[in-house]
């Protein structure tokens, strides 16, 4: 949901000034705003970037955005992509444009910076007990009555905390909450048991500054998941939206929100939620996958529901880092100019794709490479024998887990499949 305020604000990132603070940019293009550096169309290998230098895929990211958005709306899902992912509101821009119904937030630093952009929907899949966040929130409730906004809840001592803060803080409108429910025993957040779950409820209703919307958790989180263990979590959760809906307890709302959903089981959201009996009053079935925009490499190539229902789509992967060999010590050994300030490594290593030679600027695939290792400014590359890798050489890397790669560079071209760079993405990490 785009705002006159979430576009001037977007629009105004393009007349920031391009200088030190952003890696991996030409030189010569210090003093240019963002906006005269993305009209010049420079190339990404002769346009005067310096390596490293990450890109975003001009073509998947519109894929990805396109394909998300069609497997949404075939299933009857609102959309409110995990915004953490990229912290970029460039892209949510882009996401709302295609259909989202609104933002996810995890802490309220981001809910701050996506109000700053405009965003009018905003959940907030994480429990609120910090007094100064919540005084925050009251005043951007009583400021703007089209500012919609939902929290988790799963404690009654949060609750407690909660309510005092927004008392204190003399709050005209009630915060919207949902119950988490938890994946089960040794999970992360939300609450264990249904009995513990109505009891937090009625926590909520003892209140004058909470409102009770739904209920919510997050699949992922069940332990040792599989096909099996995630729908059965899933249909506690429907079961205890109809339960709260039967006892009443969304007397007062126009809607019910029941949401769930990451980036490696949207599918069982969707048969499940598909599942949901007729409530009270409507249901907003509400996904928040977040890392589908990028895609990646390694971690979701594997886990995408896309792998078991091809028919319905399919993501591709969107960024590439490109940094270049600048030590061949031994023979079967080769580093790189890239490093964990630079690649994301928490879940899998980067992964050689190709090569573009300095001699001749020909790309090759990078057959017989492997990354083993990362230190702080380098990437330790194995060469098995008879491959061509020489000093100056660039290679480009796929990378694995987008939330760990979007949060190491401030500004990241967009290039086309030819190199051109097109625009920028500023990041708010």
């Amino acid at each position: 949901m785009a705002t006159d305020h979430s576009d001037q604000a977007v629009a105004a990132l393009a007349r920031e000034r391009v200088d030190h603070r952003f890696k991996g940019l030409p030189p010569n293009a210090e003093g240019l705003t963002v906006g005269e550096l993305a009209a010049e169309r420079r190339s990404l290998f002769t346009g005067g970037f310096t390596t490293p230098v990450l890109a975003l895929s001009a073509e998947a990211l519109e894929h990805n955005l396109v394909a998300m958005e069609r497997y949404s709306a075939a299933h009857g899902l609102a959309f409110a992509p995990h915004g953490k992912t990229s912290l970029a509101p460039q892209l949510f821009e882009r996401q709302l444009a295609h259909g989202a119904w609104g933002i996810t937030a995890a802490v309220p630093t981001q809910v701050r910076i996506y109000r700053a952009f405009g965003i009018q929907r905003i959940f907030l899949a994480n429990e609120v007990v910090d007094a100064a966040a919540l005084h925050w929130l009251a005043a951007e409730l009583d400021a703007d009555p089209d500012f919609r906004f939902i929290a988790y809840v799963d404690s009654v001592r949060g609750v407690e905390l909660m309510d005092a803060a927004l008392r204190e803080s003399g709050a005209r409108r009630p915060v919207d909450v949902v119950v988490e429910l938890g994946g089960g025993e040794g999970a992360r957040t939300g609450i264990r048991t249904e009995a513990e779950c109505a009891t937090v409820a009625d926590a909520v209703a003892a209140t004058g500054t909470l409102r009770l919307v739904g209920v919510a958790g997050y699949e992922g989180e069940v332990p040792k998941p599989d096909g099996e263990r995630v729908r059965a979590w899933l249909r506690r959760l429907t079961a205890l939206a109809a339960d709260f809906d039967a006892a009443g307890r969304f007397e007062g709302v126009d809607e019910v929100v029941v949401s769930a959903g990451g980036s490696a089981w949207f599918d069982a959201v969707a048969d499940v939620f598909a599942e949901l009996p007729t409530l009270s009053r409507p249901v907003l079935k509400l996904l928040r996958s977040g890392a589908y925009v990028s895609h990646d490499d390694g971690h979701y190539r594997h886990l995408t529901p896309f792998n078991r229902v091809p028919e319905e789509g399919e993501l591709h992967p969107a960024f590439r880092l490109w940094a270049q060999v600048v030590s061949r010590p031994e023979p079967g050994q080769a580093f790189l100019n890239a490093g964990k300030r630079d690649a994301a490594y928490d879940l899998d290593m980067p992964e050689p794709q190709l090569i573009r030679s300095a001699r001749d600027a020909t790309t090759r695939p990078a057959t017989g490479l492997a990354v083993t290792a990362l230190s702080d400014q380098h990437a330790w590359v194995t060469v098995a024998d008879g491959t061509d890798l020489e000093v100056g050489d660039w290679v480009g890397l796929g990378l694995s887990h987008p939330c760990t790669s979007f949060d190491k560079w401030q500004l990241i071209p967009v290039a086309e499949a030819d190199g051109t760079v097109t625009d920028y993405i500023r990041t708010f990490f």
